[in-house]
């Protein structure tokens, strides 16, 4: 069984757009996944978080998928880390971010 913690918000303080982003991890730090919150009904399109490693993040769960009735506004089920800081990170992924949604994403 892997046990998750909580280990580092990205971004808390985005109160204009309601998002909120935080990193999780396992005992393993090598481990980790990435978490995007969207409050409000509106998609938002190229939308970006710093994260902690460059490489892909595969999107794993998007409650805004076609399966569970959404619209289907998501990732395509992956991106790809660019060498753009942001939020004390020295990468960051531009999002697709589904309205009234959650994304999880993991790092290969």
């Amino acid at each position: 069984m892997i046990r998750i913690r909580l280990d580092q918000w990205i971004d808390v303080a985005n109160a204009a757009e309601s998002i909120i982003s935080y990193v999780r991890r396992s005992r393993n730090p090598n481990e980790l996944a990435v978490v995007v919150c969207n409050f409000t009904p509106v998609p938002r399109e190229n939308y970006r978080i710093g994260v902690p490693r460059p490489g892909r993040y595969r999107e794993r769960i998007n409650t805004d998928a076609t399966e569970y009735g959404g619209s289907g506004v998501g990732n395509a089920g992956e991106v790809h880390a660019e060498p753009l800081p942001m939020h004390g990170h020295h990468h960051s992924l531009r999002l697709r971010l589904p309205p009234l949604g959650a994304l999880i994403l993991t790092a290969d």
